[in-house]
């Protein structure tokens, strides 16, 4: 322990035995909690911090003030903070530090990545001096080699998640977007694939509340899905109610965090995680070898001729369709909506989660031309492609019976092959896995990438 002119830093190891007494502390901070309104008129929030002498499990720090602005603001799981003055006290035999807001102060300093020694937050009351310099220098290098000591099974892949249920997520922020004053959207990854869900809705309800291909507002700029990786889904986060307005300006792209108890929800087949008041965001080391594993994983589908193809589909996808093209490997929807060049063809696996129009009658134009709008999805984008004149006349093998087209259609779309409903009633689809050919095109020379569209061709569905 080192000696300061009217106070000390103990180490956390001999802290918590400091019951009832006030103590001054430095550690990493391992995990945060989300800002949130106390019962009375404060606001709350507690982060967890260890040093080289009590890393497992670490101890928390309660905080309280009279506003967000005055609480610690983290910039990111990793970073160090000086405490002076807190109270240590137990609850339920768990020995927690205690931020009295009327003597206590803090300080925060970037963490491993950084060799600045001035604080970016400090609370009243707090002094800086020289002899902090040794204690964070001494933490930054401690850090360097420091591993979670967790069992991977902790964790759920993205993969593995299911609806309504609290989760354990280690995930990398690709995106960070505010959509409104402190409304955030967080884009997440970790290389897997999320489980396909089935489709609820009538089919009926293209024409005038059609199946949304995102769930934000409108879809992100292209140079911003040009970031994301080729393969896995992305998982849109957002603040639940208890949650809103409090802001994540703390969070970088780029890093690795440990969601805990994040919420998983299901809207028109999309899964969109959510921040709780109860979810807790935990420091991840990039050389943490969970996090080494997602990378290796997912460089390991980019090499193989395959690894494209959703993990959901495995063996193989159905057979309800053929495409010419056999030895062409399959891409993801995110390489057709990032590819460089606006006109081009690919090859895809794909589920068709819905038809516009839904009836099978009003496929062809009164000149008899086909004009049929798909809504296709993979675990990594949701898009519209076109079934027009000529393709539609590959796809559909000719000019068939409406019987037989509804009844083709209805395989594809998940239905049951007989179903009479004329798509007026809710189902539960589940579509199956098929390959499809897109070619990319333009409408407008003036806009080429603002009116690029996507056509099915050189496919054809299978009675």
């Amino acid at each position: 322990m080192e000696e300061r002119d009217d106070y000390k830093f103990l180490k956390l190891s001999d802290a918590v035995s400091c019951l009832n007494q006030r103590v001054n502390l430095v550690g990493v901070v391992l995990e945060l909690g989300l800002p949130k309104k106390s019962k009375g008129t404060d606001f709350f929030i507690s982060l967890k911090i260890a040093d080289e002498s009590y890393s497992d499990p670490g101890i928390s720090v309660n905080f309280f003030a009279e506003s967000v602005e005055k609480l610690p603001v983290v910039a990111s799981p990793g970073d160090i903070i000086l405490l002076s003055h807190v109270v240590m006290k137990t609850h339920e035999r768990e020995v927690y530090a205690f931020f009295n807001k009327k003597f206590s102060s803090f300080a925060l300093y970037e963490g491993i990545s950084s060799g600045d020694f001035s604080p970016y937050q400090v609370s009243a009351r707090f002094r800086t001096r020289e002899l902090d310099k040794k204690f964070i220098a001494d933490l930054r290098k401690w850090l360097t080699g420091f591993q979670l000591n967790t069992d991977p099974n902790d964790f759920q892949f993205l993969r593995e998640i299911k609806e309504g249920q609290r989760l354990s997520l280690i995930l990398k922020i690709l995106h960070i977007h505010e959509v409104a004053e402190k409304e955030w959207v967080i884009y997440v990854w970790d290389g897997t694939d999320a489980p396909s869900k089935k489709i609820q809705t009538k089919m009926t309800d293209e024409m005038d509340n059609p199946l949304p291909l995102q769930l934000e507002k409108g879809p992100l700029p292209r140079d911003v899905l040009c970031t994301f990786p080729s393969v896995g889904s992305v998982l849109m986060v957002v603040l639940g109610e208890g949650n809103k307005n409090l802001g994540l300006g703390f969070l970088k792209t780029g890093m690795w965090l440990n969601f805990l108890n994040i919420i998983c929800e299901v809207h028109a087949g999309l899964w969109r995680g959510v921040l709780m008041p109860f979810t807790k965001l935990r420091y991840v080391p990039k050389e943490y070898r969970y996090v080494l594993g997602c990378q290796r994983c997912y460089e390991e589908r980019l090499s193989e001729k395959w690894g494209r193809m959703p993990w959901s589909c495995f063996p193989s996808p159905s057979t309800v369709t053929e495409v010419e093209h056999d030895h062409v490997p399959p891409v993801t929807l995110r390489d057709v909506l990032t590819y460089p060049e606006v006109t081009a063809k690919f090859k895809c696996v794909i589920r068709v989660v819905a038809a516009f129009p839904c009836e099978a009658e009003n496929f062809l134009s009164p000149a008899g031309t086909y004009r049929v709008r798909l809504t296709i999805e993979d675990p990594t984008a949701r898009v519209h492609a076109f079934l027009y004149a000529e393709d539609g006349e590959n796809f559909f093998d000719g000019h068939p019976s409406t019987c037989v087209l509804k009844r083709r259609m209805n395989k594809l779309l998940g239905l049951n092959e007989d179903d009479d409903s004329k798509g007026t009633e809710y189902t539960d689809r589940n579509p199956p896995w098929v390959f499809c050919c897109l070619k990319s095109y333009y409408l407008n020379e003036s806009d080429v990438w603002g009116s690029r569209r996507y056509r099915i061709f050189d496919t054809k569905l299978l009675g």
